[in-house]
């Protein structure tokens, strides 16, 4: 879901500007969208409520990432008993004008996988930052829970 539309209170907002900063700190030269997907019917349907979803923009198609465009999706588990949330990973894809060029996933392998992926230092970057907002969301629903 929209990073925009998940921002529902000061914590989650404060958490998403936390994975921009981050993201920016790493790529200074990125531009953030928090309402990567269109509000129509079709692709409403296909929204994932326990996400937050964060397009990242480059002025020109990078080398280093091989796309012009990463969606990132950070995907949550509800547990409906404590009524929490925790932060299951990160999955993330990388755009150009030609479609998707590749496709990352920490629920799997870490690995990236497409036509044309990321630097091997690149992606290492990435994998990194991947960590960081785990933890930033982990931590958050630990310090809830105790």
């Amino acid at each position: 879901m929209n990073a925009a539309e998940q921002a529902i209170n000061f914590e989650v907002a404060t958490q998403i500007a936390t994975v921009v900063n981050l993201f920016k700190a790493e790529f200074p030269d990125v531009r953030a969208d928090l309402k990567p997907w269109a509000n129509d019917p079709d692709t409403r349907e296909l929204i994932d409520p326990d996400s937050i979803d964060i397009g990242f923009h480059f002025p020109g198609r990078s080398r280093l990432f091989q796309s012009r465009s990463i969606l990132l999706q950070i995907r949550f588990h509800a547990d409906l008993l404590t009524h929490s949330y925790r932060a299951i990973g990160v999955e993330a894809a990388g755009f150009d004008h030609q479609g998707k060029q590749w496709q990352f996933s920490t629920i799997q392998d870490w690995c990236f996988v497409g036509v044309s992926c990321p630097s091997m230092e690149t992606g290492e970057q990435f994998k990194r930052l991947c960590r960081q907002i785990l933890e930033l969301f982990n931590q958050a629903e630990e310090k809830l829970e105790g």
